[in-house]
C-alpha cells in the first residue's frame, strides 16, 4: 500500500509542480506545446519500442484494438443520443468530450509505473483502436451532425491518424510482431534511456495544460458528462475484469484504462467545430483530477506495486 501511494504521489507531484511553476511564471501555458511535442514524438515512441522488445508473441492482444475502438464508439453514440434536438453547441460538447481516452499523456505513465512493459504493450493495442476515435473519428462524426460546412472524408481521417507518430510506431511494431521480427538490442538500449523520461514529460504536460475556471452556467453539462463517462467506466471495468478471457495483467490494464481522463485533443476539436472551449477545458481538467484519484485507488485495490 505504501509503495503504491508513493509511486502515485510521485506522478501527482510532477503535475502539481508544473502547475505551480506555471502560476509563478517560471513556465508559460504555451510551454505545454513543447513538452507535448517531446512526449508524443520522442519519449512515448521510445517507451513503446522498449516495451515491444520484450513482447512475447500473444496474438490475442490484437483484439484490444477492437475493444479500444468499441469503447470510444459507444461513448460517441451516447453523446449523439443525449444531445439530439439540442443546440449545435451542446452537440459539439457531448460528441467530442464524452468519447475517447487520454492514453499517451496520462494512462501510459501509470501503466509503466505499476504494471511494466507487458502492460505498456497491452495499452498500445487498446490505444490503436482508441486513436481512430480520438484523432479524427469523433471530430468527423460531429462535423457531419452539425453540418458546419467542413468536408470530412475517410482520407482526411486517415491523414490525421498517420500523421501521429505514436500511432505509426504502434502499427509498425504490430506488423513486426506479426512477422516474428525482434528489435535489435542496440536500438533498445537507446530507446530505454529516452523512454524512461516519458512519465516526467507526460506529467509535466498535464500540469502545464491544467486549468480550473469554474462557471455555474456550465455545472449541469459538466456534471452530466462526467457522470456518464465515469458511470460507463465502472460498468466497463467490471466487465473487463470479470468477463474477458485475457490474463490477469491485461484485465488490470483495461480496468486502469477505463478510468482514463478525456483526451487532450477534445478541447482542440471543440474549438475547431465552433464549440465552447471554456467548458471543454474545464471538464477536461476535472476529469484529470477524478482519474488520478480513481486510478490510484484501483492500483491499490488490485495489489499492484
Amino acid at each position: 500500500m505504501g509503495t503504491v501511494l508513493l509511486k502515485a504521489f510521485g506522478l501527482v507531484f510532477i503535475i502539481a509542480l508544473a502547475y505551480f511553476l506555471k502560476k509563478i511564471g517560471f513556465f508559460k501555458a504555451e510551454d505545454a506545446n513543447l513538452t507535448s511535442k517531446i512526449m508524443f514524438n520522442l519519449t512515448l515512441p521510445a517507451a513503446v519500442i522498449t516495451s515491444f522488445a520484450h513482447y512475447q508473441n500473444d496474438h490475442s492482444l490484437f483484439l484490444l484494438c477492437f475493444v479500444g475502438f468499441g469503447c470510444g464508439g459507444i461513448l460517441l453514440i451516447v453523446g449523439w443520443i443525449i444531445s439530439r434536438r439540442k443546440s449545435d453547441e451542446e452537440r459539439i460538447f457531448y460528441m467530442l468530450n464524452l468519447p475517447g481516452y487520454n492514453i499517451g499523456c496520462f494512462t501510459m505513465p501509470f501503466v509503466q509505473s505499476f504494471i511494466g512493459q507487458f502492460g505498456v504493450v497491452a495499452t498500445c493495442m487498446f490505444d490503436m483502436g482508441n486513436s481512430i476515435i480520438c484523432t479524427g473519428g469523433s471530430y468527423a462524426a460531429t462535423c457531419a451532425v452539425i453540418n458546419n460546412g467542413e468536408k470530412t472524408t475517410v482520407k482526411s481521417i486517415l491523414k490525421k491518424l498517420f500523421s501521429s507518430i505514436p500511432f505509426d510506431v504502434y502499427l509498425l511494431l504490430m506488423v513486426t510482431a506479426l512477422l516474428g521480427f525482434s528489435i535489435p538490442d542496440g536500438i533498445v538500449q537507446v530507446t530505454s534511456t529516452i523512454g524512461s523520461a516519458n512519465s516526467l514529460m507526460a506529467m509535466l504536460t498535464i500540469g502545464l495544460m491544467f486549468e480550473l475556471k469554474p462557471n455555474r452556467q456550465h455545472t449541469k453539462k459538466v456534471v452530466l458528462s462526467l457522470l456518464i463517462r465515469y458511470g460507463f467506466a465502472v460498468v466497463t471495468a467490471l466487465i473487463f475484469y470479470h468477463c474477458l478471457p485475457f490474463s490477469l495483467e491485461v484485465r488490470q490494464v483495461l480496468v486502469i484504462i477505463s478510468f482514463a481522463p478525456i483526451p487532450a485533443l477534445a478541447p482542440v476539436f471543440t474549438a475547431k467545430c465552433g464549440g465552447d472551449t471554456e467548458i471543454a477545458g474545464l471538464v477536461n481538467s476535472i476529469s484529470i483530477l477524478i482519474s488520478i484519484v480513481a486510478i490510484t485507488a484501483l492500483v491499490s485495490v488490485m495489489g499492484l506495486q
